[in-house]
């Protein structure tokens, strides 16, 4: 069977308006604006409004996607989306933006994968496309991480911000758009970053209320060593199975999670560091927005054009790492 490839047709991204500046976090917990700035590159995030939900990030997002495409809600045939901040553990958010789109037509299903989501909604999108099973896919991933950071805890609430990326897949000539990829879990390390009450394991009570373990925990030093190690590891090997080298890449969009690991990642990679993209001090870690909201902002102020080599990779919960090769071909 002849595969076909498969290409990014529209881009798509939102930020809730309101800010939350490193400032405004001094006067909530014992920390300062130059800490932040100089442990984590974050100046300021998004915070979403109490009359909005994740699957509301996700529509305008996906809405801009679509738009950029050409292609109605009622053309898609598949919507995947990731999030480990759904509206409700059931239904799933990508249930609840099929209805809030209008895309009457689609399958749904959401991905649980934290911050490798977008590179991995677009890897299992593709195998749709890619296979003929459908024409167009919309991948979203939406994080309202601030409904689940502990405001008590100054090492994890500096970090954490809202939003979402959205991109439509669509068939394209066998050598274009998604050119290889790589996925990889190391699951002995999931508690360095997780919910501990949010489950069969540990329903929450007013036990795990009081000691705030219905929050985010996040063992930052194991997750900072570990993403060092495993960015440029998983990088190398979608690399070599896109059947390209560091000199290839035009273009680096990591999941924004520390300024200090996109820039060891890129020295261990022998990338330039004008090639890796940031946008961390505007909008700190959306999680398994990051990447998305990062190229849809690479894409809109001109600077990626077709041809170009996008090297895509995720690190976070699982501990799970993930890492995509696109050609663009828009």
């Amino acid at each position: 069977m002849d595969l076909r490839g498969c290409r990014i047709a529209g881009v798509g991204s939102y930020v809730p308006e309101e800010v939350l500046t490193n400032a405004d976090l001094e006067k909530i917990v014992d920390t300062t604006d130059e800490w932040i700035v100089s442990h984590t590159g974050i100046r300021e995030r998004r915070v979403i409004p109490d009359d909005q939900n994740t699957s509301d990030l996700a529509a305008e997002a996906s809405r801009r996607a679509l738009d950029d495409a050409g292609v109605q809600a009622d053309q898609v045939q598949l919507i995947i989306a990731a999030t480990v901040t759904s509206d409700t553990v059931f239904p799933g958010t990508s249930a609840i933006l099929e209805h809030k789109l209008g895309a009457k037509r689609a399958a749904t299903f959401d991905l649980v994968t934290g911050c490798t989501g977008f590179v991995d909604g677009i890897v299992t999108g593709a195998q749709f496309i890619q296979t003929g099973a459908y024409d167009r896919v919309l991948v979203v991933a939406a994080e309202a991480l601030t409904r689940i950071t502990n405001w008590t805890d100054r090492s994890t609430c500096v970090l954490f911000g809202d939003g979402a990326g959205a991109a439509v897949l669509e068939p394209t000539d066998p050598g274009a758009g998604l050119l290889g990829y790589a996925m990889d879990t190391q699951g002995f390390a999931g508690e360095h970053l997780c919910i501990p009450s949010s489950g069969s394991a540990w329903p929450p009570d007013e036990k795990a209320i009081a000691e705030h373990a219905t929050k985010l925990y996040m063992n930052g030093h194991e997750i900072f060593k570990m993403a060092v190690r495993g960015v440029p590891y998983i990088a190398r090997k979608a690399m070599k199975n896109a059947g390209i080298t560091e000199e290839d890449v035009d273009w680096v969009v990591m999941h924004q999670a520390n300024q200090r690991i996109l820039d060891a990642a890129a020295d261990r990679l022998h990338i330039a560091p004008e090639k890796v993209i940031s946008n961390l001090e505007r909008y700190g870690n959306t999680s398994a927005a990051s990447m998305g909201i990062a190229l849809d902002e690479l894409y809109r102020d001109g600077r990626l054009q077709n041809g170009q080599h996008v090297l895509m990779v995720g690190f976070g919960a699982g501990f799970c790492l993930a890492g995509a090769v696109i050609r663009w071909d828009k």
